[in-house]
């Protein structure tokens, strides 16, 4: 009997730390970083002949080199 609580508890733990990962829910100021990789990664998009199917790929490239240029400006400053 003492199983069934320790079930429900563990669901609520994930359905807690899945809410915690809400994209809806982030912060203004990760809307503004993601707002940046979506442009950099449409432009890769472009950059490439428009050939879908690598949508994940542009995000991530995009997500590289923008922090790449973060890690920059960060050591001259």
């Amino acid at each position: 009997m003492s199983s069934k609580p320790r079930r429900n508890e563990s669901r609520e733990t994930r359905a807690s730390s899945t809410q915690a990962a809400d994209p809806g829910a982030a912060p203004v100021g990760h809307a503004a970083r993601d707002e940046e990789i979506r442009r950099r990664a449409y432009e890769i998009y472009l950059e490439r002949g428009e050939q879908p199917g690598r949508e994940l790929d542009d995000w991530l490239q995009a997500e590289r080199e923008l922090e790449r240029g973060v890690l920059r400006h960060a050591q001259t400053g």
